[in-house]
């Protein structure tokens, strides 16, 4: 039996960044003619204004502009009877839809579902733009030294903090929209106990002990950002280190194991970091989309809080 979908990537993810860590030092040590490595920071190729413009953005926009022209050229003007082009772009979108949509729940799945296709879509093309060739190889004049001209966006720390935040807001959006502020805060410090099930004293205690947990939530929200940037860097920045010392180690036939590495773990990253927003979102908006035929909710809920 394998893993779960929600342990595999919590195994996969530490174990991978270790291994590259550790193989990358061991390289640096013993190959004196190894590869540098990625450097931690994405390098400014030229300014604009005041503002830098690094190898990451450059690669973020060539992606971003890859995937809308494809995507146009796939589908060009919809038709019934689907072209090739337009039958791909619908079985990705139908699978991602149906993959979040008993996740989010019914009220917010339509809603939600551009922000998730277009976070997979996105996130996946960024992870595997690092195998793309000239990754690494075509450098640029930067100063005194040179500068990669290609670097994967998703390996700069900038970029996974973006879509973290990107998606955390969308996340505050969404609930606040589909569940209501009533809804929302009820799940989070709202007694869930019947009164009428429970002795008073009991039950005004568990008021106490729902209200510490509502406020550890809260924490536990304000760090889903970092988990999810910290997460995707890791992986990714992790892979192009290892990537590099392997082919400093031997440039021919070495790396292509970790190459298929490389497109396993873009792959379960971009689902993990889909899945993950689309759970945050569902934890609130999915409650009460089970409703008996006589409009009745089903479960508990702060209209059911009322009733009680």
């Amino acid at each position: 039996m394998g893993f779960p979908l929600t342990i595999m990537p919590r195994v996969i993810a530490p174990a991978f960044s270790l291994f590259a860590l550790a193989v990358a030092a061991s390289s640096t040590a013993h190959a004196s003619d190894a590869h540098s490595g990625v450097a931690p920071a994405a390098e400014a190729l030229f300014n604009i204004g005041p503002l830098p413009v690094t190898n990451s953005m450059v690669t973020s926009w060539a992606v971003a502009i890859v995937l809308i022209v494809a995507i146009r050229l796939a589908i060009r003007t919809p038709k019934l009877v689907p072209t090739r082009g337009q039958a791909v772009v619908e079985s990705l979108v139908q699978g991602i839809f149906d993959l979040i949509k008993p996740i989010v729940g019914n009220k917010a799945a339509r809603a939600a579902f551009p922000l998730l296709v277009g976070l997979f879509t996105y996130i996946l093309i960024q992870n595997w733009s690092g195998l793309m060739p000239g990754v690494g190889t075509v450098m640029v004049k930067e100063g005194e030294g040179w500068a990669e001209l290609i670097r994967p966006g998703n390996a700069d720390m900038n970029g996974t903090v973006a879509l973290a935040l990107v998606a955390t807001a969308c996340w505050g959006y969404f609930i606040l929209r589909y569940a209501g502020p009533r809804a929302v805060l009820f799940d989070w410090f709202g007694n869930k106990a019947d009164k009428r099930d429970l002795p008073a004293p009991i039950y005004y205690f568990l008021m106490v002990i729902f209200l510490g947990v509502g406020v550890i939530e809260v924490i536990s929200i304000i760090f889903r950002p970092v988990s999810l940037s910290f997460r995707l860097f890791g992986n990714v920045f992790g892979g192009e280190n290892l990537i590099h010392a392997m082919s400093g180690l031997f440039k021919w036939g070495l790396p292509i194991p970790f190459y298929f590495l490389e497109i396993l773990i873009g792959l379960v990253q971009a689902l993990v970091f889909t899945l993950l927003v689309s759970v945050y979102i569902g934890l609130i908006c999915n409650h009460g989309d089970e409703h008996h035929e006589d409009g009745a909710p089903a479960g508990h809920g702060p209209e059911a809080a009322t009733h009680h």
